[in-house]
């Protein structure tokens, strides 16, 4: 790495540092005035708030790392230009897309680390978070603590198996009224039924009025196998923790989609969702797939910041460090403003998902490309 680029990255990367430090500091203390009455409710102990904001901080993260991008390089670029670094740089043969790419290197690392947050980070983090509020008061209806599911569906697609359970209790790994259903090698179909079953060293056993059918294709009538009062199933490989986990991602979006919780699910949830519930209505599907391409569009963010802070701040002239802080918020403030009326278009079917979600970063990216171009 050049010496320049060297400069150049250390020059970003201290104000950015503070930029997120700070937003973490004031986000924390407004977070804990605000939910203090929730955290007594709880009963929750200062060590227990302590690893509750551990918990939740990666899902803040997701929200400031672009604005904290952009206001770091507009500070920066603002920095350099007013003392005519960027002019000197320029006059030794340098283009600006030369000198800016320190800070692509630094908005393309972000974007990874953002769509690993996104997709990794925070979805754990808040369910973590969901865990320790409850630690000492169960919260009824709360899907990251939900242990008991009544007319569920688990579907393993590995072994191309999937589950219908009556009522599902996985704190004891107890089924009643099970009915399971897989494909054989040769194309047919096997069905089980029973009563009740339950997991115990590892296999799945059914009791009561076991009963189990083969059919040779979808339309042909069942086949009566097998006929008993008790079967164990080591083939069914599927754990207690599994079906609970996939029930709760399940039990997470029709919530979402209800409008009684946030999003706290990754893109595989919504994939997998979309593919075991191929009919949704339209405004779920809108919804949902909306959802799905703002995830995939949310991490290049950041090189959206890149493309926008560089002819923002590269601009020759002697102008106060204050106009980058300035600049940032009004920035902030019409991509947001792009971004949430986009996304409402999608979500309400009124615009294809892929447009909804990418419009921001579309229109922001190509002004960000055309003003950089008519920088002198």
């Amino acid at each position: 790495m050049r010496l320049l680029d060297r400069y150049l990255l250390r020059e970003l990367l201290a104000p950015l540092a503070y930029c997120l430090g700070g937003f973490l500091i004031f986000w924390i203390s407004y977070d804990a005035f605000k939910n203090l009455p929730d955290f007594q409710d709880a009963k929750l102990h200062a060590l227990d708030i302590a690893e509750y904001y551990v918990a939740v901080t990666p899902g803040f993260l997701v929200t400031v790392l672009p604005v904290g991008l952009l206001l770091a390089l507009l500070y920066t670029l603002t920095s350099h230009a007013r003392h005519n670094e960027i002019t000197a740089m320029r006059a030794a043969g340098l283009s600006l897309w030369r000198i800016g790419l320190p800070y692509f290197l630094v908005g393309f690392a972000a974007s990874l680390a953002l769509f690993a947050l996104n997709e990794s980070c925070a979805p754990r983090g808040d369910a973590w978070a969901d865990r320790i509020k409850n630690r000492y008061v169960q919260k009824t209806g709360d899907a990251a603590t939900q242990n008991d599911f009544r007319k569920a569906a688990f579907a393993n697609p590995r072994e191309h198996r999937r589950w219908f359970i009556g009522d599902f209790r996985a704190n004891t790994a107890q089924m009643f009224d099970p009915k399971v259903s897989w494909i054989l090698p040769d194309g047919s179909l096997r069905l089980l039924s029973a009563d009740r079953a339950w997991h115990s060293n590892g296999v799945w056993t059914f009791s009561g009025n076991v009963r189990e059918y083969q059919q040779a294709t979808s339309a042909a009538d069942p086949v009566p196998m097998l006929v008993t009062n008790v079967l164990a199933l080591p083939k069914l490989d599927e754990t207690p923790a599994e079906i609970r986990d996939e029930l709760r991602r399940e039990m997470k979006i029709n919530q979402y989609l209800n409008l009684t919780a946030k999003a706290d699910f990754s893109l595989t949830d919504i994939l997998r969702y979309l593919r075991f519930h191929p009919a949704l209505s339209r405004a779920d599907s809108s919804r949902l797939l909306t959802d799905l391409q703002g995830r995939l569009a949310a991490p290049w963010t950041c090189l959206v910041v890149v493309l926008i802070a560089i002819p923002f701040g590269a601009a020759p002239g002697r102008r106060n460090l204050f106009v980058g802080v300035a600049g940032s918020i009004f920035i902030c403030f019409g991509y947001f403003v792009i971004q949430q009326v986009s996304l409402a278009f999608g979500s309400g079917g009124h615009w294809p998902p892929w447009l909804a979600a990418w419009l921001p970063n579309l229109a922001f990216g190509a002004g960000g490309l055309i003003l950089t171009a008519r920088v002198r």
